[in-house]
């Protein structure tokens, strides 16, 4: 079943710019921030007003982690699985969140209030093990203190 999606935000980010296949990350990027993911009905229809054709835009799609098929929670956890975190007992951190949201990661909760990922390195060795929500970066953790961040977000 085609769900019919409001393409007025397509039509804005697409009004007057001639688009060629190398614009097509940073159209990717401000659908997604229109739609808060790229639904199938938009991609297609991107494809037929771009002449860019859909397996090409798949492929960029599946191909960088930033891109989404499925609605997003409204926060988004990434916890670092890279060397320093895991040395520093990351496996732990990811079981812990995975336990208090009672989803795994990939997934979504019910109430779409979370995603959880698990991200190869964020960049920030220093705070081992580290996770993000959202833009928000949270170190040292240990799983009395996810619990508690986890739930500052509720």
């Amino acid at each position: 079943m085609t769900q019919n999606l409001d393409l007025k935000p397509l039509d804005n980010i697409l009004e007057a710019k001639t688009t060629t296949p190398s614009d097509l990350i940073p159209l990717l990027q401000q659908i997604q921030t229109a739609y808060g993911y790229l639904p199938q009905q938009v991609i297609a229809e991107l494809s037929k007003r771009t002449n860019i054709p859909a397996n090409k835009i798949f492929g960029v799609i599946t191909f960088y982690e930033q891109f989404h098929l499925e609605p997003n929670g409204k926060h988004t956890i990434r916890c670092c699985r890279g060397t320093a975190c895991h040395v520093k007992n990351g496996p732990k951190m990811i079981d812990a969140i995975t336990e208090v949201l009672q989803i795994e990661p990939g997934q979504t909760t019910e109430d779409m209030k979370f995603t959880f990922e698990t991200v190869a390195c964020l960049g920030t060795c220093f705070l081992a093990p580290v996770m993000m929500i959202n833009n928000d970066y949270y170190g040292h953790l240990n799983k009395n203190k996810i619990q508690s961040i986890l739930e500052s977000y509720s």
